[in-house]
């Protein structure tokens, strides 16, 4: 298998376990899916955070492809090393992913309700930074930057780590600041954002 089928592959794995699966057995359980859409009005901020992450997903599954209609190359060609690294990082990304989906159980969403009020969820991953599933999500990606690092996953890895700025900061944050008050204020001055340890404490939208 070449290299950038090889990146196709663990992309679609990863893509049908961490959304399609991840999405039926969330409908089997609850009777939803869990999708709650784009937040707030066109052109917002919360709305370009979604808008970014559909055009991560969709940069991330062109990345191999225009490599294998020899539309692009890489930037540097990447040796075996490399590679395997950054297939230990995909595979590594997207077991955490689904971890942290699975310790999450019927509050797991894509995107946020203002009328819902879903658990305050500080378990597994949880227990160890804010937002387990973006961390792994944006490790899965720069691992496939590495096996086809070409401009479109370089691109692709760009604007999910933005999209996940502006979802976290922007929607996520304050949402669940609204539901839980005092108790997610705590939370938050205890565990890190994305890494253990930094971003502790609840941030206004503007930091």
């Amino acid at each position: 298998m070449t290299r950038p089928w090889f990146a196709l592959a663990l992309y679609v794995v990863y893509m049908a376990l961490a959304f399609g699966w991840r999405s039926l057995r969330q409908r089997r359980a609850t009777g939803s899916t869990g999708f709650r859409g784009i937040s707030g009005p066109p052109g917002s901020l919360p709305w370009v955070g979604g808008v970014l992450f559909v055009i991560a997903i969709l940069l991330g599954v062109a990345a191999p492809l225009v490599e294998l209609a020899g539309w692009i190359g890489p930037l540097v060609e990447p040796g075996a090393l490399v590679v395997g690294l950054g297939a230990a990082m995909t595979i590594a990304g997207t077991l955490g992913t689904l971890w942290s989906q699975g310790a999450m159980g019927e509050s797991w969403r894509i995107g946020v309700s203002e009328a819902e009020r879903t658990s305050l969820v500080t378990r597994g991953p949880f227990a160890v930074v804010r937002n387990p599933i973006f961390s792994f999500m944006m490790l899965a990606a720069l691992g496939m930057a590495l096996i086809v690092p070409n401009a479109a996953a370089l691109a692709s890895f760009g604007a999910l780590v933005l999209a996940i700025e502006l979802q976290v900061r922007w929607v996520e944050e304050p949402y669940l600041l609204g539901a839980h008050g005092e108790a997610y204020a705590a939370y938050c001055a205890k565990v890190g954002r994305f890494v253990p340890g930094l971003g502790v404490g609840v941030r206004s939208p503007s930091q």
